[in-house]
């Protein structure tokens, strides 16, 4: 019975789920984000530029235009609308790195911003690497039958 009771108290003093609302927003932003960098790659390749380096650009510019705002403070506003969907990896990505930097910037470039900036983003460079690594491993296993 006390559970009971329990549970309905917590039903009645929780704020309504908004979860409709946010994954809308990260679909909409993430989305956004997304066609930007297929607009991008669209104008590399219209310009001559091989699909490859088009691709290396591409990605380029959104780390650079993530930097950017995220320097400009504009990257934690679009953040806070959109939740998760700024985390399109390579955007979010390039916000952790930079937001550690600027945060610890005031402890010099050696002891602040090169020693801390990899704080957030250091375990997933360690993590892709070592998750690579092992995809090769077992990718060149399954090839020698």
């Amino acid at each position: 019975m006390e559970n009971k009771e329990y549970l309905r108290l917590v039903e009645k003093m929780s704020p309504p789920s908004k979860h409709l609302k946010n994954c809308t927003f990260a679909f909409l932003v993430g989305g956004t984000i997304c066609a930007l960098g297929e607009i991008i790659f669209t104008i590399y390749q219209n310009l001559n530029i091989t699909t490859d380096n088009a691709r290396l650009l591409t990605s380029v510019t959104l780390i650079f235009l993530a930097a950017l705002l995220t320097g400009l403070k504009v990257f934690d506003k679009i953040a806070k609308f959109a939740g998760a969907g700024t985390l399109v990896p390579i955007t979010g990505f390039a916000n952790a790195v930079v937001s550690s930097a600027i945060e610890f910037k005031k402890e010099g470039f050696v002891l602040g911003v090169g020693a801390k900036m990899f704080t957030i983003a250091g375990p997933v460079i360690v993590y892709g690497t070592v998750a690579s690594v092992v995809y090769g491993v077992v990718y060149w296993i399954t090839t020698l039958f």
